[in-house]
């Protein structure tokens, strides 16, 4: 039963992806911070229509899923422009969304995949990147990027709680 499913949902995404297929890459640096009680950031990862900064799609959200009785969401709010703009109104966990937090460190993300990057039109966007950490702080990077896919590396660098982002996108 499982393999029908799978087989019609491969089908129909060899025949939408091939206009959109890309390489796309995130590479998020946490830094290590020295502080008596240290947490580990939540993260939220969105795309923003670039003309009028509404959500074109949400990618991921790194909290602790794990928690009892969903408590890791309570922390939710504290991405504060991601929680107002669409982190409200999405039902978590989310299947393909809802990841679990990262330690310091640099962190690769693929997004070739995702299927908010896959509907997107053409047009100009910026990916967004807000990091808050639970008795820390609050940090959003944004990366503008071109789809349909070319060439291009794009970069921001935090200061506090993210380190460099970078996205690197191939056709």
């Amino acid at each position: 039963m499982h393999l029908r499913y799978s087989m019609t949902i491969g089908a129909t995404m060899a025949v939408v992806w091939p206009a959109y297929a890309a390489d796309v890459q995130l590479k998020v640096e946490i830094p290590r911070i020295s502080v008596a009680e240290y947490h580990r950031p939540y993260l939220a990862l969105w795309v923003e229509r670039a003309a009028d900064q509404g959500v074109a799609a949400n990618l991921q959200v790194w909290y602790d899923v794990k928690k009892r009785d969903h408590g890791g969401a309570k922390w939710l709010k504290d991405m504060r422009q991601w929680w107002r703009k669409t982190g409200r109104d999405l039902q978590l966990p989310a299947d393909g969304v809802s990841v679990a937090t990262r330690a310091p460190g640099e962190h690769v993300v693929a997004l070739g995949g995702a299927k908010g990057l896959s509907t997107l039109p053409a047009g100009s966007y910026e990916l967004v990147v807000e990091a808050a950490r639970e008795n820390g702080g609050r940090e959003v990077l944004r990366v503008p990027f071109d789809w349909p896919a070319k060439a291009q590396t794009a970069r921001a660098q935090g200061e506090h709680e993210l380190g460099a982002v970078v996205l690197d996108v191939k056709p």
